[in-house]
Protein backbone atom coordinates (compact mmCIF):
# COMPACT_ATOMS: atom_id res chain seq x y z
CA UNK A 1 0.00 0.00 0.00
CA UNK A 2 1.14 3.57 -0.73
CA UNK A 3 -0.09 7.06 -0.06
CA UNK A 4 -0.99 8.80 3.19
CA UNK A 5 -0.90 6.54 6.27
CA UNK A 6 -4.27 5.76 7.82
CA UNK A 7 -4.32 8.10 10.85
CA UNK A 8 -6.01 5.66 13.20
CA UNK A 9 -4.37 2.38 12.25
CA UNK A 10 -1.44 0.64 13.90
CA UNK A 11 0.55 -2.28 12.57
CA UNK A 12 1.80 -4.88 15.01
CA UNK A 13 4.86 -6.36 13.35
CA UNK A 14 5.38 -9.49 15.36
CA UNK A 15 7.20 -12.76 15.71
CA UNK A 16 5.02 -15.61 14.48
CA UNK A 17 5.51 -17.30 17.86
CA UNK A 18 3.29 -14.59 19.38
CA UNK A 19 0.47 -14.61 16.83
CA UNK A 20 -2.00 -16.63 18.89
CA UNK A 21 -1.52 -14.48 21.99
CA UNK A 22 -1.74 -11.17 20.09
CA UNK A 23 -4.91 -12.24 18.29
CA UNK A 24 -6.46 -13.30 21.62
CA UNK A 25 -5.64 -9.95 23.22
CA UNK A 26 -6.89 -8.01 20.21
CA UNK A 27 -10.19 -9.89 20.19
CA UNK A 28 -10.68 -9.63 23.96
CA UNK A 29 -10.06 -5.87 23.96
CA UNK A 30 -11.72 -4.88 20.70
CA UNK A 31 -8.53 -3.41 19.24
CA UNK A 32 -9.94 -3.40 15.74
CA UNK A 33 -7.66 -0.55 14.65
CA UNK A 34 -4.59 -2.75 15.13
CA UNK A 35 -3.49 -4.99 12.26
CA UNK A 36 -1.13 -7.92 12.71
CA UNK A 37 1.66 -9.01 10.39
CA UNK A 38 3.96 -11.83 11.51
CA UNK A 39 7.43 -12.83 10.47
CA UNK A 40 8.28 -16.54 10.52
CA UNK A 41 8.77 -17.92 14.00
CA UNK A 42 11.70 -19.99 12.83
CA UNK A 43 13.80 -16.84 12.53
CA UNK A 44 14.53 -17.60 16.19
CA UNK A 45 16.69 -20.45 14.98
CA UNK A 46 18.87 -17.82 13.25
CA UNK A 47 18.48 -14.66 15.37
CA UNK A 48 21.16 -12.86 13.35
CA UNK A 49 18.57 -12.63 10.56
CA UNK A 50 15.86 -10.99 12.67
CA UNK A 51 16.99 -7.32 12.41
CA UNK A 52 17.17 -7.36 8.61
CA UNK A 53 13.81 -9.14 8.32
CA UNK A 54 12.18 -6.60 10.65
CA UNK A 55 13.72 -3.69 8.74
CA UNK A 56 12.47 -5.02 5.43
CA UNK A 57 8.96 -5.43 6.82
CA UNK A 58 8.92 -1.95 8.39
CA UNK A 59 9.99 -0.37 5.11
CA UNK A 60 7.40 -2.40 3.24
CA UNK A 61 4.47 -1.38 5.46
CA UNK A 62 5.25 1.98 7.01
CA UNK A 63 3.61 4.09 4.29
CA UNK A 64 0.24 2.50 5.07
CA UNK A 65 0.25 3.01 8.86
CA UNK A 66 0.44 5.90 11.25
CA UNK A 67 2.25 3.71 13.78
CA UNK A 68 4.19 0.47 13.78
CA UNK A 69 5.03 -1.48 16.94
CA UNK A 70 7.67 -4.20 16.64
CA UNK A 71 6.43 -7.04 18.85
CA UNK A 72 9.76 -8.70 19.47
CA UNK A 73 12.09 -8.66 22.43
CA UNK A 74 15.85 -8.74 21.78
CA UNK A 75 15.53 -12.46 21.00
CA UNK A 76 19.23 -13.21 20.85
CA UNK A 77 20.20 -10.38 18.48
CA UNK A 78 22.66 -8.87 20.96
CA UNK A 79 21.08 -5.42 20.81
CA UNK A 80 21.05 -5.27 17.01
CA UNK A 81 17.25 -5.38 16.78
CA UNK A 82 16.91 -2.45 19.19
CA UNK A 83 19.49 -0.51 17.19
CA UNK A 84 17.59 -1.23 13.98
CA UNK A 85 14.30 -0.11 15.49
CA UNK A 86 15.90 3.05 16.89
CA UNK A 87 17.31 3.89 13.47
CA UNK A 88 13.93 3.29 11.83
CA UNK A 89 12.09 5.28 14.52
CA UNK A 90 9.77 2.44 15.55
CA UNK A 91 9.26 1.17 19.12
CA UNK A 92 9.69 -2.44 20.19
CA UNK A 93 8.83 -4.40 23.32
CA UNK A 94 11.56 -4.14 25.96
CA UNK A 95 13.20 -7.24 27.39
CA UNK A 96 15.71 -9.94 26.50
CA UNK A 97 13.18 -12.44 25.08
CA UNK A 98 9.53 -13.48 25.20
CA UNK A 99 10.04 -15.52 28.38
CA UNK A 100 10.85 -12.28 30.17
CA UNK A 101 7.93 -10.22 28.96
CA UNK A 102 5.43 -12.99 29.58
CA UNK A 103 6.80 -13.38 33.10
CA UNK A 104 7.14 -9.61 33.49
CA UNK A 105 10.60 -8.24 32.73
CA UNK A 106 11.14 -6.93 36.25
CA UNK A 107 10.06 -10.16 37.91
CA UNK A 108 12.06 -12.26 35.47
CA UNK A 109 15.25 -10.32 36.10
CA UNK A 110 14.73 -10.50 39.87
CA UNK A 111 14.49 -14.29 39.68
CA UNK A 112 17.52 -14.79 37.44
CA UNK A 113 19.92 -15.51 40.26
CA UNK A 114 17.75 -18.44 41.32
CA UNK A 115 16.63 -19.52 37.85
CA UNK A 116 19.73 -19.25 35.69
CA UNK A 117 19.80 -23.07 35.55
CA UNK A 118 16.21 -23.25 34.28
CA UNK A 119 15.10 -23.99 30.72
CA UNK A 120 11.93 -22.10 29.77
CA UNK A 121 8.96 -22.93 27.57
CA UNK A 122 5.94 -20.83 26.61
CA UNK A 123 2.62 -22.04 25.22
CA UNK A 124 4.01 -21.74 21.71
CA UNK A 125 7.17 -23.67 22.52
CA UNK A 126 5.20 -26.42 24.22
CA UNK A 127 3.09 -26.83 21.09
CA UNK A 128 6.15 -26.67 18.85
CA UNK A 129 8.63 -28.47 21.10
CA UNK A 130 9.80 -30.94 18.47
CA UNK A 131 10.12 -28.29 15.73
CA UNK A 132 11.86 -25.63 17.82
CA UNK A 133 13.78 -27.59 20.45
CA UNK A 134 14.13 -31.32 19.87
CA UNK A 135 14.93 -31.45 16.16
CA UNK A 136 16.99 -28.23 15.84
CA UNK A 137 19.23 -29.46 18.66
CA UNK A 138 19.66 -32.77 16.82
CA UNK A 139 18.18 -34.79 19.67
CA UNK A 140 15.98 -36.76 17.29
CA UNK A 141 19.15 -38.07 15.61
CA UNK A 142 21.57 -38.05 18.53
CA UNK A 143 19.59 -38.42 21.78
CA UNK A 144 22.80 -39.04 23.69
CA UNK A 145 23.61 -35.33 23.31
CA UNK A 146 20.81 -34.47 25.74
CA UNK A 147 22.96 -34.93 28.82
CA UNK A 148 25.67 -32.75 27.33
CA UNK A 149 23.36 -29.94 26.24
CA UNK A 150 21.45 -29.87 29.51
CA UNK A 151 24.23 -30.73 31.95
CA UNK A 152 23.95 -27.32 33.62
CA UNK A 153 20.14 -27.17 33.75
CA UNK A 154 18.18 -28.55 36.68
CA UNK A 155 14.56 -27.82 35.73
CA UNK A 156 12.15 -26.86 32.99
CA UNK A 157 9.83 -23.96 33.82
CA UNK A 158 6.69 -23.75 31.74
CA UNK A 159 5.51 -20.14 31.64
CA UNK A 160 1.85 -20.72 30.81
CA UNK A 161 -0.17 -18.07 29.02
CA UNK A 162 -3.39 -20.07 29.30
CA UNK A 163 -4.99 -22.62 31.59
CA UNK A 164 -4.83 -25.69 29.39
CA UNK A 165 -4.38 -29.14 30.97
CA UNK A 166 -3.36 -30.64 27.64
CA UNK A 167 -0.50 -28.15 27.25
CA UNK A 168 0.47 -28.73 30.87
CA UNK A 169 0.76 -32.45 30.17
CA UNK A 170 2.82 -31.80 27.04
CA UNK A 171 5.15 -29.48 28.95
CA UNK A 172 5.64 -32.04 31.70
CA UNK A 173 6.42 -34.67 29.05
CA UNK A 174 8.97 -32.28 27.49
CA UNK A 175 10.67 -31.91 30.87
CA UNK A 176 10.87 -35.69 31.19
CA UNK A 177 12.35 -36.01 27.70
CA UNK A 178 15.04 -33.50 28.65
CA UNK A 179 15.69 -35.17 32.00
CA UNK A 180 14.71 -32.05 33.96
CA UNK A 181 12.48 -31.41 36.95
CA UNK A 182 9.18 -29.79 36.01
CA UNK A 183 7.69 -26.53 37.22
CA UNK A 184 4.69 -24.63 35.91
CA UNK A 185 4.09 -20.91 36.40
CA UNK A 186 0.96 -19.23 35.11
CA UNK A 187 1.90 -15.82 33.70
CA UNK A 188 -0.99 -14.93 31.45
CA UNK A 189 0.14 -12.44 28.81
CA UNK A 190 2.33 -10.43 31.18
CA UNK A 191 4.00 -7.33 29.77
CA UNK A 192 2.73 -8.16 26.29
CA UNK A 193 -0.79 -7.22 27.39
CA UNK A 194 0.38 -4.01 29.04
CA UNK A 195 2.48 -2.87 26.09
CA UNK A 196 -0.29 -3.56 23.59
CA UNK A 197 -2.84 -1.78 25.79
CA UNK A 198 -0.59 1.28 25.98
CA UNK A 199 -0.11 1.20 22.22
CA UNK A 200 -3.87 0.89 21.67
CA UNK A 201 -4.51 3.86 23.96
CA UNK A 202 -1.99 6.01 22.11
Amino acid sequence: MTGTPAPSRTLLLACGALAREILALRAANGWDHMDLTCLPADLHLRPDRIPAAVEQAVLQHRAAYAQILVVYADCGTGGLLQATCDRLGVPMIPGPHCYAFFDGVGAFQTRQEDEFTAFFLTDFLVRQFDAFVWRPMGLDRHPQLRDTYFAHYDRLIYLAQTEDPALDAQAEQAAARLGLAYERRFTGYGDLARVLAAQAAS
